[in-house]
């Protein structure tokens, strides 16, 4: 009954829809006081395009009095479910009924974020929602009106998610104007998954990798003996594996120390496991680093010992302080930023000798570790912010665009699914290149939610 009133005012508004606008743009989050990789890129991206648009993000919690990373110049932060007095509500107690039980976050959501998502959702009039998670995709894909432009950011990878919430997301992800991976294997892996199932895909199907965050403080001079990885202590980030690993490097090289920035749920397993393997003068769990671009500086290696990722914020961090990278070959994203042998060393995904192996080949060849530092300088200038937020803009440009019924003023920086960056073929902005895929009018948003209901 609710879905049918929501189709029929969606029908009404989109007859008295104005044109499409893209210059308001919202950014759904999860908790944007919070620490991670997804919110240091979110902020690195609004960042960017608030220089030309009016930007805000919409944290769906607040659990913290202030954002841990910076609030950049000119963007807005909005709270939808404010935590912090802790009086919660009844409604707080009721587990949420839109986002998937497997969904990784599922736990952060409730009956009351869920209602507070919704009237949000439905209170937009115009401009692009770009959700961040499967749970805020869903929703949005379920609940935007028809005059609003959305966007689902993945910012992991689709293998990563747990079964019943890859089928909802190729039941739904069709409805929304654009689904952006990070990487290109993450893109063929929704291609794939769409083609499977036999489901619509969305218009645009693209690919826009992480930019380089810019930090604090100069280039690494590679004199420290001292090797760094910084990220959440989850089972996903494989300290366990990592600590295992230096237990045979700590016997080979018992000079050099390895420092974990980061907090988490397994911060006293891992402690536990140090103990364990008598490393605590080797191995030292260093909580949140305040300053990731100080720590980095002072490292002369940096380690990713992921079980899965989406594309690592912290190599490109490590990268752009001259700092080589020593990384599992996990899906996705390490694969797509390292060059095995010239800016880092790839070592088979979880494999403890391997990875021990990797690191001592970097601390007994000082050369080599200095030649690869200075590829992993120009590697990250590749990624530098102001060329990954063109593509950002060329792609919601094209985006709006597309809902006008007309090709984009000029050609667009992603390339149509399945293409490499460099495909010198058609872009999607060309008319031959938009055929195969129509137009997402805010008729058609409302007759995909009525197929769906």
């Amino acid at each position: 009954m609710v879905i049918r009133v929501l189709e029929a005012r969606d029908r009404q508004r989109a007859r008295s829809a104005p044109p499409p606008d893209g210059h308001e743009i919202r950014i759904l989050l999860l908790h944007a006081n919070g620490m991670g990789g997804t919110i240091r890129t979110v902020f690195n991206l609004a960042g960017h395009l608030a220089r030309t648009h009016d930007v805000e993000i919409v944290s769906v919690v607040r659990e913290r009095e202030e954002p841990f990373f910076p609030v950049p110049p000119g963007v807005r932060v909005r709270y939808l479910d404010d935590r912090l007095p802790r009086r919660k509500g009844l409604l707080s107690r009721f587990p949420s009924r839109l986002v998937p039980k497997d969904e990784a976050a599922y736990h952060w959501f409730t009956l009351r974020t869920d209602l507070r998502l919704v009237r949000y959702i439905r209170s937009r009039r115009r401009g692009i929602l770009i959700g961040t998670r499967p749970g805020l995709n869903l929703i949005a894909a379920r609940f935007a009106p028809p005059e609003i432009i959305t966007v689902a950011q993945e910012h992991g990878n689709l293998s990563s998610h747990q079964p019943q919430v890859r089928k909802q997301i190729t039941r739904t992800y069709g409805r929304h104007d654009a689904v952006v991976t990070l990487t290109q294997a993450d893109l063929r892996a929704y291609e794939r998954s769409f083609e499977k199932a036999r489901r619509d895909r969305p218009a645009v199907l693209a690919q826009v990798p992480n930019a380089t965050p810019r930090l604090d403080g100069g280039v690494s001079p590679l004199t420290a003996k001292t090797v760094v990885t910084v990220g959440r202590l989850t089972w996903g980030k494989g300290y366990d594996l990592l600590i295992r690993a230096w237990a045979h490097v700590a016997a080979r090289h018992p000079e050099w120390t390895l420092r974990i920035y980061g907090g988490g749920p397994r911060q006293d397993k891992l402690q536990a496991s140090i103990d364990k393997r008598g490393l605590c003068d080797r191995v030292f769990l260093e909580g949140p680093a305040e300053d990731v671009g100080a720590v980095l500086a002072d490292a002369s290696m940096f380690v990713l010992s992921s079980r899965h990722e989406g594309m690592p914020m912290a190599i490109l961090e490590a990268m752009s302080k001259g700092v080589p990278v020593v990384s599992y070959d996990c899906p996705t994203g390490p694969r797509e930023m390292v060059t095995h042998g010239h800016d880092g060393l790839l070592v088979k995904a979880e494999k403890i000798h391997a990875m021990a192996d990797a690191i001592c080949t970097l601390i007994e060849d000082e050369d080599l570790r200095r030649r690869m530092g200075a590829n992993a300088l120009k590697t990250a200038a590749r990624h530098d912010l102001d060329v990954i937020g063109a593509r950002w803009e060329d792609l919601l440009s094209g985006l709006v665009a597309r809902r006008h019924a007309l090709p984009p003023a000029g050609p667009l920086a992603y390339g149509p699914a399945g293409a490499s960056e460099d495909d010198a073929g058609e872009r999607p902005g060309s008319p031959d290149a938009a055929a195969p895929h129509a137009a997402r009018t805010p008729e058609g948003r409302t007759a995909r939610l009525s197929q769906s209901a």
